[in-house]
C-alpha cells in the first residue's frame, strides 16, 4: 500500500506552546468575509448565477439567467449586515480580519473606505469569489496578482494573507510564494495552530482556518436554525480550548458572513460570544496579521 505524500502527523501529541502575548490560553481571530458583489452573475459575464451561502437554495435558473433572489440576499450583506457586524465589534473594541474579494471594493465605496480607514488587517480572498481549483495555472497566477494589486490600490493596505473560496488548487501555494507579497495563507483546515510548510524551497506559514466555528452553518436547506445553536457550539469550543490552554494553548477562528450572521436574529449570537470571551481573562483576541508576525518572530528558524 502506498504511503501518501501528506502530513497526517503535524505536531502530534505534544504541540509547541505558542507563547501567546500575556500568557494567553487561547488566541481568537474574528474573520469578516467581504464577498458581496464578486459572486457569480451573468452581470459579470458568467454563464450561471451564484448558488452558494445564501438564504435560498440556488442553481435553479437557466444558463445566462440572473437569480434576482440570490442577488438581493447578497445585497443585504453589503447594505446592512456588514455594518451590523463591524459596529458590534467596534463597540466592544475587538479587532478582526477582513477576508476581502477585491472586486467587492469596487461595488461598495463606503465599505471600501471603512476597510481603508480601519486598523484591522486584510487577508486577500481572491479577485472574485471564485473556485481557484477550477482555474488553470496561468489564469490563477493572473487572478492572484489582480486581487493583490486592486486591494492595494483601493485601500493603500497590503494584504498579508491569502484564502481561496473553500479550497485552493494544487498550484495556489506555489503561486503565492512566487508572487512574493504574502506572509501566510489560510487554505487549510488541518490544525489548531499555525505551522510551516516547505514549498518552492522556502518555509511558508500556514494559519489554518475553520468551518465548524463559522456561520456557514446557517445556510439552507439545513444547518443551525437559530442563534442559540451557533452561540452554544462556538462557546463550547472556546471553553474546551481554554481548558486545554492551561498547558497547550491553541488558536481559534470565528468566521462571519454579513449576509448570514448579519441578520438581527443571528447577530445576537456574536454579542453573546463576545460577552463570554470578555469573562475569560486569558484570551488574546487579535488580527490574523498579529498571529503571523508572532509566529515569524518566535518560531522562524
Amino acid at each position: 500500500m502506498k504511503i501518501l505524500e501528506r502530513d497526517f502527523t503535524g505536531y502530534g501529541k505534544e504541540p509547541p506552546n505558542p507563547n501567546w502575548p500575556k500568557k494567553s490560553r487561547l488566541a481568537i481571530n474574528f474573520v469578516i468575509n467581504v464577498e458581496e458583489g464578486s459572486e457569480y452573475s451573468p452581470l459579470h459575464g458568467d454563464l450561471k448565477s451564484e448558488s452558494g451561502l445564501s438564504e435560498v437554495p440556488g442553481g435553479r435558473h437557466n444558463q445566462n439567467q440572473r437569480d434576482l433572489a440570490i442577488e438581493s440576499i447578497y445585497e443585504y450583506g453589503s447594505r446592512v449586515g456588514f455594518w451590523r457586524i463591524t459596529k458590534l465589534l467596534d463597540y466592544y473594541k475587538l479587532p478582526n480580519t477582513f477576508f476581502v474579494c477585491a472586486l467587492t471594493l469596487l461595488q461598495n465605496k463606503e465599505i471600501c473606505e471603512h476597510i481603508k480607514n480601519s486598523f484591522n488587517d486584510i487577508c486577500c480572498h481572491g479577485y472574485r469569489w471564485e473556485e481557484h481549483y477550477r482555474l488553470n495555472k496561468n489564469t490563477e497566477k493572473k487572478q492572484i496578482k489582480k486581487a493583490y494589486d486592486l486591494i492595494l490600490k483601493l485601500t493603500n493596505k497590503k494584504a498579508k494573507g491569502w484564502y481561496c473560496r473553500y479550497a485552493p488548487s494544487e498550484n495556489t501555494r506555489k503561486l503565492l510564494i512566487q508572487n512574493g507579497n504574502f506572509l501566510y495563507d489560510s487554505d487549510s483546515y488541518n490544525d489548531d495552530l499555525p505551522h510551516w510548510v516547505e514549498t518552492e524551497g522556502k518555509k511558508h506559514l500556514v494559519i489554518p482556518y475553520a468551518l465548524d466555528t463559522n456561520d456557514v452553518h446557517f445556510k439552507l436547506p439545513s444547518g443551525f436554525s437559530g442563534a442559540t445553536q451557533f452561540y452554544e457550539y462556538v462557546c463550547d469550543s472556546i471553553n474546551y480550548l481554554y481548558k486545554e490552554g492551561s498547558n497547550q494553548p491553541k488558536m481559534m477562528n470565528i468566521g462571519l458572513h454579513p449576509r448570514l450572521i448579519g441578520r438581527p436574529g443571528r447577530i445576537v449570537a456574536i454579542e453573546k460570544i463576545i460577552k463570554h470571551i470578555k469573562n475569560l481573562n486569558k484570551i488574546w483576541v487579535c488580527k490574523r496579521e498579529d498571529i503571523a508576525h508572532h509566529w515569524y518572530t518566535n518560531f522562524y528558524e
